[in-house]
């Protein structure tokens, strides 16, 4: 059963969606019948990466607010991002584009990596205060979670998969995303938003219990005949 996820690397809401999302699926008995298909969208298209500029000012000139006020709302942000047991440190983020990001996690879906793409992405733009946009920092993400560095940076220096890039984001207006984590359980039920894993875990056991009707694990019904088996006698 595939779970679609469509995310922005610089989305605070969207890593502390991942982990309640992760919670639930821990808990889910049949999480080994799941594939979770990460896709790109990007909250500030436009947006220039500014290295010498803090979040808390980008956010304020973004908002229109003060920066006392920014700086209240990502400390409240980073609250509940220790809620789920995530560690913000909005002090050190550095404001960037996530296009380069974004094509970096498409190239990690070609290997199987998506998921850990993803996290190392998280990680190193809200916890470890590493420049995203960066093409040396996303090899070296890429060489930690087992992607070919040479591949990697050939990659980032064209504009390979920068059309699978906008085609998920075009998938997203088509479908109606308006915001950002927007998850699709089997393109039936939609979760909108870092919802509790109670949440999460409800939508997968809906969604699984039709998914399984056009995919059943087991027959429901043998009529026995004469048959033989592996080393036992036929009869």
């Amino acid at each position: 059963m595939k779970i679609e996820v469509w995310s922005d690397v610089m989305c605070p809401f969207c890593y502390i969606g991942k982990r309640k999302f992760e919670t639930a699926l821990g808990q889910f008995d049949y999480a080994g019948d799941v594939e979770v298909i990460w896709k790109s969208y990007q909250l500030s298209p436009d947006m220039q990466t500014s290295p010498g500029k803090s979040i808390h000012q980008f956010l304020a000139d973004h908002k229109g607010i003060t920066l006392e006020h920014a700086t209240e709302m990502n400390a409240q942000v980073a609250g509940f991002a220790a809620q789920a047991g995530l560690n913000f440190d909005f002090d050190r983020t550095i404001p960037a584009n996530t296009f380069k990001a974004h094509r970096f996690a498409h190239l990690a879906k070609q290997h199987g990596l998506q998921d850990k793409a993803e996290e190392a992405l998280f990680e190193a733009y809200f916890t470890k205060g590493e420049n995203i946009d960066d093409t040396t920092t996303l090899v070296g993400l890429g060489d930690t979670i087992g992607l070919d560095a040479a591949e990697t940076e050939m990659v980032l220096q064209s504009d390979r998969y920068a059309a699978d890039v906008n085609q998920d984001i075009y998938e997203a207006q088509q479908i109606g995303v308006r915001g950002v984590p927007f998850f699709v359980f089997d393109r039936k039920v939609a979760v909108s938003g870092a919802q509790d894993s109670s949440v999460f875990l409800q939508a997968l056991e809906k969604t699984y219990t039709e998914w399984q009707k056009s995919n059943p694990q087991t027959i429901a019904e043998i009529i026995q005949g004469s048959s033989c088996a592996p080393d036992e006698e036929c009869g």
